[in-house]
């Protein structure tokens, strides 16, 4: 786990002809559902994106996700934050929820030699509502992020985070 953890790295061209397939999309949804969450609530959906024409609808909507152009696949995390509020303590840790659910995904593909892009949607509600509108996603489903899923085309870029002794306070 720690090498996935270390080699993880976000993803912006993916390789051409290369599927990926239901049974891979399944597993990383799987991976996504054993993340905790307050009160164990799940409070999240997601949307499992091959289509061509609705990964370029959601490139074109999001600046900061024109990877998704090359990309076969995408997963959108969805937050039912007013269904986790019916929890007065778990209410409103959707965000902690659906990152953590986010961060299994991207371990998980690592683990099976995919890479992948976590572009944030949330709280940006000009994206948000391009989503919701893309992906006629109903009221209560609050668009999270947009994970897009591939296979690398060339090499991984090297390591940006590492070790810091000055970011830890020991007590």
């Amino acid at each position: 786990m720690l090498d996935s953890i270390k080699n993880r790295r976000s993803i912006r061209k993916f390789a051409d002809g290369k599927a990926v397939t239901k049974e891979q999309i399944t597993e990383l949804l799987a991976a996504a559902m054993y993340a905790p969450s307050a009160c164990n609530t799940r409070p999240w959906r997601f949307v499992a994106i091959t289509d061509r024409a609705v990964l370029d609808k959601l490139a074109d909507a999001h600046n900061y996700g024109k990877m998704l152009h090359t990309a076969p696949a995408a997963i959108v995390i969805c937050a039912l934050a007013e269904e986790q509020a019916k929890n007065e303590i778990a209410r409103g840790f959707y965000p902690q929820d659906c990152a953590a659910a986010t961060q299994n995904i991207l371990l998980a593909a690592d683990a099976m030699s995919l890479a992948t892009c976590w572009c944030g949607v949330y709280p940006k509600e000009n994206i948000m509502e391009q989503v919701r509108g893309i992906l006629n996603l109903p009221a209560d489903e609050v668009p999270f992020n947009i994970i897009a899923v591939g296979h690398a085309a060339g090499e991984f870029p090297a390591a940006r985070g590492f070790y810091d002794e000055e970011k830890v306070r020991w007590v």
